[in-house]
C-alpha cells in the first residue's frame, strides 16, 4: 500500500518513503510518503488560497460533514481493517473509534449551521443612543492539525470538523505511525464534496511539523501529543492561536461507599481499552483502605480474565501498543516497580508489541508507572483514608486532564469537583468518561484549549464586534 501527501485535491508522492509497520506482526505493511519543505509550503498556499476564495455558506458546510459522515458509516469496514492494522486497535476498540468519529462529523455539521454571534447592548453605555451592536463569527483562515497516534480517526475529526464547520481550511499532519486513517477521512470529505484545497494531508516526522509551525500562513495550531513536544510547538508558534491536549497521569477515586459492582467493569474498560493508550485511561487507582482487599480480589480475577493478543482475532480484547519500543518501555517500568517490591495481581511476560494487561499493587511512589505517564496497559492500586488525602494525591502530579470519582456521598463528590485541579471531573464515572459534545481539555501541563465540536468551533473563529449608528 502507498500512503500519499494529499495537497491541491490531487494525491502525490513524497520525497522519501517509510515503512508503516503492522502493530502485532511488527512487519511493513504500507510504504508512507513524506513531504518535502517545498510539498509544505505548497500544502499551506493552497489552503490559504482555497480559503480566501472558498463560498461555502454554513449550511453547505454543515451540509458537507453529514455527507462525509455517511460515507465514514458506508465505509466502515475499511476503516475498522485500518484501524486494526496500523493502530492495533481490537475489533471492538476499533468499531468504538468509528461510532465516535461518525458522532464527531455530525456534531459538527450541528455546529457549523448554528454558529453566530451575539447581540452588544450598546445603548446601555453611557451616551451610546442610537447605536446598534453586535458580533459575527469569522474564521481564521488556515487550521493545522497535528494528531496523535492512539485515536487515529477520532482526534483528526475533533479537529479537522470543527475547523471546517467554522469556515478554515486544514492542513492536517497525522501520526506518521497511523497515517492511512487520516488519508481516509480526508477522501471521505472530498467524496463529500469539500472544495478542493480546503484539506491537506501531509506526512512525516518532527521536520514536518517544524516546517508547518514555520509557515507564517497557518493561524492556528490544534495538537494532540507530549507535553515536551507541546511546549516547543506553543513557543514556536509565538502569538498565533493554539489549542493544546498534551501529557496525563489520571487517576480514577473509589470511595468507601462507591457501589463496585457498577464501578469495577468501568475502572477495567477505562484502564486498558486501546490498550490504555488514552491520555485519560485510568494509571492510578485510588481505593479507600477499607475497600483495598476486596478491590485487590475482584480487580485481579477481572483484569487476568481479559484476552489480548492479534487484533485481527475476533475474541481479543487488548492488542499491541503501538510499537516494540513501547512495550519494552512499559516492560521496564513494570520490572522497576517489581524490584522495589511491587505485587503483579495481573499480567506478565511481554509477547512481542503486546504488553499483557498488568495490575500493580504496593508500588513505590517514586516508581515510573506511578508518577510518570505510562500509556499502556498498566494500572497500580493506591490506597488512602480520607477524601482530603485523595485529593492531594491526584493534584500532586504535574498534571490535570481528568479523574473520576466513584461515591454515594454527595459532599464528597462537591468537594472533589470544587478542589480536583483537573479539566473534567466525572462523578460515578472514571477519569476516561467522554461523551464527544463535551468540552474537553485539561489544565496545567495537561495543556489549554477545548475540544469538543462547539468549544473547537468558538475557538478557531474570532468574534468581530461590529456597530451601527443612526
Amino acid at each position: 500500500m502507498q500512503i500519499r501527501l494529499l495537497i491541491a485535491g490531487e494525491w502525490q508522492d513524497g520525497a522519501e518513503q517509510w515503512p508503516v509497520l503492522d502493530k502485532y506482526r511488527l512487519t511493513p505493511f504500507a510504504r508512507l510518503h513524506v513531504a518535502s519543505q517545498d510539498q509544505v509550503r505548497a500544502a499551506v498556499g493552497t489552503a490559504q488560497a482555497a480559503y480566501r476564495c472558498a463560498a461555502l455558506t454554513p449550511h453547505g458546510r454543515g451540509a458537507i460533514l453529514d455527507k462525509a459522515a455517511a460515507i465514514i458509516e458506508r465505509d466502515g469496514d475499511k476503516f475498522v481493517k485500518v484501524l486494526q492494522v496500523e493502530a492495533g486497535f481490537s475489533q471492538a476498540d476499533a468499531h468504538g473509534e468509528l461510532r465516535r468519529c461518525i458522532q464527531t462529523f455530525r456534531l459538527s455539521a450541528e455546529e457549523a449551521r448554528r454558529l453566530v454571534g451575539e447581540m452588544i447592548p450598546l445603548e446601555g453605555a453611557p451616551d451610546q443612543a442610537g447605536r446598534l451592536g453586535f458580533t459575527i463569527p469569522v474564521p481564521l483562515g488556515v487550521v493545522c492539525a497535528i494528531t496523535p497516534f492512539n485515536a487515529p480517526i477520532n482526534t483528526v475529526a475533533h479537529k479537522v470538523a470543527p475547523a471546517i464547520a467554522a469556515g478554515n481550511a486544514v492542513v492536517v499532519k497525522p501520526s506518521s505511525s497511523t497515517p492511512q486513517s487520516a488519508n481516509l477521512l480526508a477522501a471521505a470529505l472530498m467524496e463529500a464534496g469539500l472544495p478542493s484545497g480546503l484539506i491537506s494531508v501531509i506526512h512525516g516526522g518532527a521536520q514536518v511539523a517544524h516546517w508547518l509551525i514555520a509557515e507564517r500562513a497557518i493561524r492556528f495550531f490544534a495538537f494532540t501529543g507530549s507535553t515536551e513536544v507541546g511546549r516547543d510547538i506553543q513557543q514556536r508558534a509565538g502569538l498565533r492561536r493554539t489549542q493544546m491536549e498534551l501529557g496525563s497521569i489520571a487517576f480514577t477515586i473509589l470511595d468507601a461507599d462507591a457501589n463496585l459492582e457498577v464501578a469495577l467493569p468501568k475502572i477495567v474498560g477505562s484502564a486498558y481499552r486501546k490498550a490504555g493508550q488514552v491520555c485519560t485511561s485510568i494509571q492510578n487507582l485510588l481505593v479507600e483502605r477499607s475497600r483495598l482487599g476486596d478491590v485487590e480480589a475482584r480487580l485481579a480475577t477481572m483484569v487476568s480474565a481479559l484476552r489480548f493478543g492479534d487484533p485481527q482475532d475476533a475474541r481479543t480484547q487488548i492488542g499491541p501498543v503501538i510499537s516494540l519500543a513501547s512495550a519494552e518501555r512499559l516492560e521496564s517500568w513494570i520490572e522497576q516497580a517489581l524490584s522495589r517490591g511491587a505485587r503483579r495481581l495481573a499480567g506478565g511476560p511481554r509477547q512481542g508489541a503486546v504488553v499483557p494487561p498488568t495490575l500493580l499493587a504496593d508500588v513505590d511512589p517514586a516508581c515510573e508507572v506511578s508518577c510518570s505517564e505510562v500509556f499502556g496497559p498498566v494500572m497500580t492500586l493506591i490506597p488512602f483514608d480520607n477524601i482530603e488525602e485523595a485529593i492531594d494525591r491526584v493534584n500532586s502530579t504535574p498534571y490535570g486532564l481528568a479523574s473520576g470519582f466513584f461515591t454515594n456521598r454527595i459532599d464528597s463528590a462537591m468537594k472533589a469537583v470544587r478542589r480536583l485541579n483537573v479539566g473534567g471531573v466525572h462523578i460515578n464515572e472514571t477519569s476516561s468518561s467522554r461523551v464527544d459534545l463535551m468540552p474537553y481539555g485539561g489544565t496545567k501541563d495537561s495543556g489549554f484549549g477545548r475540544e469538543g465540536p462547539r468549544y473547537a468551533v468558538h475557538e478557531m473563529c474570532e468574534m468581530r464586534m461590529v456597530s451601527f449608528t443612526e
